[in-house]
């Protein structure tokens, strides 16, 4: 029996839920498909699917020596592709997940310019705010926000998540006021909504004092998206808490001006950090390294390390 072969085909048949399905997918029979996978179960002296004219469904078994053989055979992959990277240089595909807000805030130009200077690799991106499973996903990396505390992943730092409080020049003038903890509730905001983020307090501190701040029970604008309140921040609506990542170019060109900056904000739930994660059971491969030190690179020359 061509064992690996068998694996290929069982992993196929648990993603596809059939058979059939798995067999139209890696171009051979349902039969041959059938075969391979009771060699597999003879072989291991247990059933991996209970099987009707209904349904192939995963037993126990089936379920535990699934998430091992995936593993195994990724692990080939990346070597194969690590062996064929010393003759020929880094190329084929890599897959990462990140926040929808790093995309416009850096990623884009992080993407283009890893691309340029690796012309062999193949990027797969995917924006979302949805926490991702990076081993039943397939990704090779996630880019996250704070902290990262899940067995079986490791993190790597590559920039900071610094919080301030900004607004433009044109609501500053509508609205000049100074902005202080005593004048806040005299202001117009914006603000986030994330299910982790305290809604009633924000901290500060200044000095080395701890302060907490209460957040506007009634913001001018109030959204999950973060793209859509930035672009209110910068047409003048109100004041906004954004991370230094994304209000740095703007900071730059005068679009925004940071306020109360003798004050460290808290970033709460997010954490004062970015990582880059990817799973502990596969070696990074030199594709993922090479990303992740592309993307601390760019970070620390926009002095966002």
């Amino acid at each position: 029996m061509d064992k690996l072969g068998a694996i290929s085909m069982f992993v196929a048949t648990a993603d596809h839920g059939s058979f059939s399905r798995a067999a139209e997918r890696l171009g051979k029979t349902p039969s041959a498909l059938t075969k391979a996978v009771s060699h597999l179960e003879d072989d291991l002296g247990v059933l991996l699917f209970e099987r009707s004219t209904r349904r192939t469904v995963l037993t126990e078994a089936g379920r535990v020596y699934l998430e091992t053989a995936r593993q195994v055979l990724q692990r080939l992959q990346d070597v194969g592709e690590e062996v064929s990277q010393l003759q020929y240089g880094l190329h084929g595909s890599l897959r990462l997940t990140a926040p929808l807000a790093f995309g416009r805030a850096f990623l884009d130009e992080v993407c283009v310019g890893f691309l340029a200077e690796y012309p062999q690799i193949r990027l797969r991106v995917d924006l979302s705010d949805d926490f991702v499973d990076l081993v039943e996903s397939g990704y090779d990396l996630a880019l996250r926000e704070g902290r990262s505390d899940q067995p079986g992943m490791i993190a790597r730092v590559v920039g900071s998540n610094r919080l301030a409080l900004f607004a433009s020049p044109a609501y500053l003038a509508r609205n000049p006021l100074p902005v202080t903890p005593e004048t806040l509730d005299q202001h117009d905001w914006l603000l986030y909504y994330h299910a982790a983020l305290d809604r009633t307090w924000w901290w500060v501190e200044r000095d080395g004092q701890r302060l907490s701040l209460p957040r506007p029970p009634t913001p001018r604008l109030g959204s999950d998206n973060h793209d859509l309140l930035m672009a209110s921040a910068l047409a003048g609506v109100g004041l906004y808490h954004v991370p230094l990542w994304s209000a740095a170019p703007y900071l730059t060109d005068g679009r925004l001006v940071r306020l109360m900056a003798d004050y460290e904000i808290d970033p709460d739930a997010f954490g004062p950090q970015i990582l880059a994660v990817y799973p502990s059971h596969r070696r990074a491969t030199g594709k993922v390294l090479a990303f992740i030190d592309y993307l601390a690179g760019f970070l620390a020359e926009r002095g966002l390390a």
